[in-house]
């Protein structure tokens, strides 16, 4: 009996290989890539708490808490010198005065415990812009104490709140760039591989100009081209549009590139006889000859475009406060001052450095499963 059995269900899984998909074959394949599982995870729960942002936010990315400026941060704790207790709790906060600088600064209470509690009433908020909520994911049960987990900047706006706000901006920055981008240079790439001869000589001429302009000082002449009444979604929009169209060289060349290798193949040939339209023999014969290739470079282009918006909004060539990105909150750690007494402030460096990354290893993870005669690790 267990030995019927068991031919029968290799025989079985043969049977599934062998009949799956090309996509079910790469999400299998990517599946055993364990590096690129866990940088998806990561880049996943990043993209949820920045589309949940009201609430896993306990403020808004403007409030303020003026009697808590450039606090350090506050970590809950089961134990102090009165006690331990089951739920979490910080201390509260007193104003003392510095002996050195004179200067009014506050420092924790250890006499008072205020408990933390999850899915809190705090602030009223707008759900995507249009449910009203006044529920957040953790707060504190006194209503005049306020939590700063990552502590606060110079005007007392909380840290982890603006970076939960600026994940959501930076990232969909980039993905909207990258979309952008990736349309003009299918549209680009393909109508050059396709056509070839001087249509290809053209484009071509065309690509190496956009490749070769300077950068930043096209940057510079374009942030101070943008109207100062601009609001936040405007400049937002226009960052979100100068980045896709500066961007799409690299990923045309490459669509170009491999266009041109096939266009002359045998089904391709059959498909112009049979009087098919360039677009449709575009679309339906050649890209998806090589569509898990496209994707590959599509995820790659990510990091590049994130790292953009963080570097031009750093030096004041992006956006600009009060919008909320990871390179306008670290405009805010450009002294040594910074360094010295309010290192909290670097936290979005590290959000950074993490979705670069994970992008870069879920880039490899796809490029392992798209390729058959590689081993995915």
């Amino acid at each position: 009996m267990t030995d019927t059995a068991k031919p029968d269900r290799d025989e079985a899984q043969r049977l599934r290989y062998y009949s799956a998909s090309q996509w079910t074959l790469i999400w299998w394949r990517f599946r055993r890539h364990r590096a690129a599982m866990v940088a998806a995870t990561i880049l996943g729960i990043m993209a949820l708490m920045g589309v949940f942002a009201e609430v896993v936010a306990p403020y808004g990315p403007t409030s303020r808490n003026a009697s808590y400026l450039d606090g350090p941060p506050q970590l809950p704790m089961f134990c102090d010198r009165q006690g331990c207790s089951i739920r979490p709790f910080v201390h509260g906060i007193k104003t003392e005065r510095d002996p050195i600088t004179l200067r009014a600064i506050s420092v924790p209470d250890p006499e008072t415990r205020v408990y933390v509690s999850f899915l809190a009433r705090g602030e009223q908020v707008r759900l995507f812009g249009v449910i009203p909520t006044d529920i957040h994911l953790f707060g504190l049960d006194h209503d005049k104490a306020r939590l700063h987990l990552w502590g606060t900047d110079d005007l007392g706006r909380d840290v982890f709140s603006r970076t939960i706000y600026a994940t959501r901006t930076s990232l969909s920055i980039g993905v909207m760039g990258v979309l952008i981008s990736f349309v003009l240079a299918l549209i680009i790439g393909g109508t050059a591989g396709y056509a070839g001869g001087r249509v290809d000589g053209g484009i071509q001429r065309v690509t190496e100009v956009v490749r070769v302009v300077p950068i930043i000082p096209l940057y510079m002449g374009l942030a101070a081209a943008m109207p100062p009444e601009w609001s936040t979604t405007q400049v937002y929009f226009a960052m979100t549009l100068i980045l896709g169209l500066f961007g799409w060289p690299t990923l045309a060349r490459r669509i170009r590139s491999q266009l041109l290798s096939i266009r002359n193949e045998d089904y391709v040939v059959a498909a112009r006889l049979a009087g098919a339209r360039p677009s449709r023999i575009i679309g339906q014969h050649m890209l998806p000859s090589f569509t898990s290739f496209i994707i590959v470079d599509l995820v790659i282009s990510f990091p590049y475009m994130i790292l953009s918006e963080t570097a031009l909004s750093f030096v004041g060539l992006g956006l600009r406060p009060p919008s909320v990105s990871w390179g306008v909150m670290l405009q805010q750690a450009q002294s040594v001052r910074v360094i010295e007494q309010t290192p909290w402030l670097f936290i979005p460096a590290g959000f950074v450095v993490v979705a670069v990354l994970a992008f870069t290893v879920i880039g490899d993870g796809l490029r392992d499963a798209a390729d058959p005669y590689s081993e995915a690790r």
